[in-house]
Formats: C-alpha cells, structure tokens, sequence
C-alpha cells in the first residue's frame, strides 16, 4: 500500500495544541516512540488552551453561588458565564436551559428522569448504550438499524404515526455514530417527529467536537454532550434545550443548590420550594472546574474556525479510508454506505484477526493507540457483522483467543489535535500487520490480548 506522505495544505487548518502530543512510549520490539492517540471517540486529549485556562484559574478557586468572599464571587460568575458560552457555542435559543451534568450519560438519564410519565420513547438500536439504555421507566420502541438517512426518517414517521394511545413521545437520536461516524439526518428527523407531536434529543458526543452544533437551526428540542469528547477533562458534561420538562420534573438529585426555601411544617415534616431554573437539577457543590474547561474548550474551537477544522478532519477521514481501502482484508464498517458524510471515527475488520490481537499489535509494536470491542454499541456493531444477539464479544473484553475470529471490531478515531504522522503511521502498521504478520506473540489476560512477554514471533 502506498501512503501519501503530502502535508495538508496549510491554509486549511493546523492541529490544535494538546496535552500528550510529547509523550512517548515503549515498544515491545525495543526502544520507545511518540504516542499515537487514535482513540479520540473514547476521550479526546485535553487541549493546551483548556489546561493553560484551568490553571490559570485554579489559584482563584472557590465554592459558587454560596460565598460573599471574593474568590467565592470571582468563581460564581465564571460559572454562569461558562453557561452562556455554552449555550452560545449551541446556539442555544431564549428559552432554553444549560444545565451542567457529569457527561452525556448522564445528561440523558436526567432527561429520562424529567419525562412525562405516560410518555414513549422512540430510539434506535444503532445508538449508543448511553442513549439506548436510561429510558427503563417508560415504553419504549426500539427502531431497526435503518441502510439509508431516508430509511431513517421513514422509520421514525411510521413509528409515531403508528402510536397508541397518542400522547407525548420522545425521539432520541444520536448525531454522529460512535461506530461508523456517520452523519445522521438530525433536521429531517427533528421535524418527521415535530410533524408527529414528538420531541427529540440529540446525543452529539460524537458531534459537537468534530462539528458545529446549533439547536435552533436543527430545531431538535435537547441536545447532550461531554467535556472529555470536547477535548476537555473528564467529569463535565451538558443537557441543553428546553426547560418545560425539567421544571416540572422532580430535582434530579435532592439537596443544596437545588432548592430555594425549606422549612419545616407543623405536622412535623418538611416543605422545599425547588428552584425552576437550571439549579434545580444542580444539586451539590459543582464541577466549577469540569464546567469552565467546557466552555474554554467551546471558545478555543470556535476562535480556532470551525469550518476549517472541519475541513482539516475531512483530509484526515479521506485519508484513512482511502489507505485501508488499498488492503483487501479490511472490511470498513457502515450503516448508509461509503458516500454517507462522516466525523472522524472508523470502525473496521481484518479477515484473519481477533480485532483485539490486532489493536494490541498496533500499541505494543508501533504505538498506537485504538480502541477494539463493541464500543458501548452491542446491538449495532453486531448487525454491522451480521452476528447474533448470543454471539461471543462484549465491550473492551473479547473473548476470543489472539488469531481466533471474534465479533469485535477495531475503532480509530481523531480530531483537532491529529497530527499527520499519526495517520501515516496508523496506516503502515495496518499494511504490515496485514502482510507480514505481528512481531510478537499475544495471550488474553484478565480479558485483554497483551503482548506475551519475551516470545517474539517467529517471523
């Protein structure tokens, strides 16, 4: 295979500062190498910018909305000014409430939490577990993995439509697939289930750090994202979108922060006046830190130029996918085809090798690193392989012995911060992996395939 070494044209976009981008390696042929983090669907690296933020900030840290200190204000309103640079990088309408969450996860079990209780949930089998799985106190309609974005919204209108009795719904949709990377038709959804009387929620983990998001202009009704996919640390995340939901809808958690006035009645119990804003399901003292790296992290990518990042992304998915279209024992997975639009995550196959023995091969001989399994997504990446609901492979642990076939996939996946060598790199080793065989032997230990220490292959 031959593998374009041309830099991309620099009036595109250079990548973005990130934290690791130094860090180096062992290998267990020898010596050490440069770290190739391709696992950016599963956490982005923290950008330079959000850190240098953070820590200039740090010095000045102190609780919020509690304090009459100076550093308690300074805190509070670097806070609520994180909230509306979030919902600005949303494009957030009036309305509309930011309530800051620990991730996406969570975002959408709150959310679940906050819906009405006759109401239907209309989800995909295609979405991520994050999405799939929080609805357990509501009806809810599973939808077949659709080939095409019209089978989607055709599937969706016929669901709806079909509804009884008809009362509120909820569709949840993700916007880019953590699988395949593919773009899903959000507009088009978003009005099919306005059309039925429905609302709908975007899961953009996957969409927000690699493209623009506007609420507004996809009229979807929420929208839920995590800081550590945004190139920001872990433990932050957001719920956007309406409030009617949310105020009517008991505090998600109960304690501080979430209620205006307590007092005590004369039977002996206790009265709470709950706050109808976004504190009502921000109990506790919060994540002033995660919060504010998500809004430097907002800002960063917006200074940065959208448009040009994602036009730099696109060279990058270009790339990949033309190199492994150049060996015939990759099969790439997707639901909509090759022409569909993408982000920058690629899941594939190698006829001949346990995806696990395969990942492990890229991080222990070139310093890679990928992610194998079924990425939190078992009942998609299982009709992407045409297996069965029984079949062996479950998420970050395979089953299967090194060489033996398992239904697992191998994930890469970058963005911003991607240097070009990671890719030409990623792309050699699939080449001589493929030709020549893995350098070393593999063994599955505590549920991993780890390279067996001191039996190099025979090659």
């Amino acid at each position: 295979m031959s593998v374009s070494t041309a830099a991309i044209d620099p009036s595109v976009c250079a990548p973005l500062p990130v934290l690791g981008q130094n860090v180096t390696v062992p290998l267990v042929t020898g010596g050490e190498v440069t770290y190739a983090a391709l696992d950016y669907a599963a956490s982005a690296p923290a950008l330079q910018r959000v850190w240098d933020d953070v820590a200039a900030y740090a010095p000045y840290y102190g609780s919020v909305h509690r304090g009459a200190g100076y550093l308690s204000q300074l805190s509070t309103d670097l806070f609520e000014n994180s909230r509306r640079t979030v919902a600005e990088f949303l494009g957030c309408r009036a309305e509309d409430q930011v309530v800051f969450t620990r991730s996406t996860t969570d975002s959408l079990n709150l959310l679940a939490a906050a819906i009405p209780a006759d109401c239907q949930v209309f989800v995909y089998e295609t979405e991520h577990h994050a999405s799939l799985l929080p609805w357990r106190d509501a009806q809810v309609t599973y939808l077949n993995a659709p080939r095409t974005p019209g089978q989607a919204v055709e599937t969706l209108e016929r669901a709806l439509a079909d509804r009884d009795p008809y009362g509120p719904a909820l569709v949840c949709v993700t916007g880019a697939s953590n699988v395949t990377g593919e773009l899903w038709p959000v507009k088009e959804l978003a009005a099919a289930a306005h059309a039925h009387g429905a609302r709908i929620v975007l899961d953009a983990a996957q969409l927000a750090p690699h493209h623009p998001v506007d609420i507004a202009e996809l009229d979807v009704d929420w929208v839920a994202f995590s800081g550590h996919k945004l190139y920001a640390p872990f433990g932050s995340g957001v719920l956007a979108g309406r409030a009617d939901w949310l105020q009517a809808a008991e505090p998600y958690l109960a304690g501080g922060g979430a209620s205006r006035k307590v007092a005590r009645r004369a039977d002996g119990g206790v009265d709470v006046d709950w706050h109808t804003t976004a504190a009502r399901h921000e109990a506790g003292s919060p994540n002033v830190i995660g919060v504010y790296s998500i809004a430097s992290a907002c800002k960063a990518l917006t200074e940065a130029g959208f448009d040009s990042l994602v036009a730099r992304e696109q060279e990058l998915v270009s790339r990949v996918r033309e190199g492994l279209a150049e060996v015939p024992e990759v099969q790439v997975l997707s639901l909509f085809g090759d022409d569909a639009p993408r982000v920058g995550v690629i899941s594939f196959v190698v006829r001949g090798w346990n995806s696990s023995h395969f990942a492990a091969a890229l991080s222990a001989e070139y310093g890679i690193g990928v992610r194998d399994g079924l990425f939190c997504a078992h009942p998609l990446v299982r009709t992407l392989l045409g297996g069965e609901p029984q079949d062996p492979g479950e998420c970050g642990a395979p089953e299967a012995e090194p060489g033996e076939r398992s239904l697992n996939a191998i994930r890469v996946s970058f963005g911003a911060g991607t240097p070009d060598e990671h890719i030409d790199r990623f792309l050699r080793a699939v080449t001589e992996l493929v030709r020549e065989g893995a350098q070393w032997k593999y063994r599955t230990e505590d549920g991993r395939c780890v390279p067996d220490r001191g039996t190099a292959a025979q090659v």
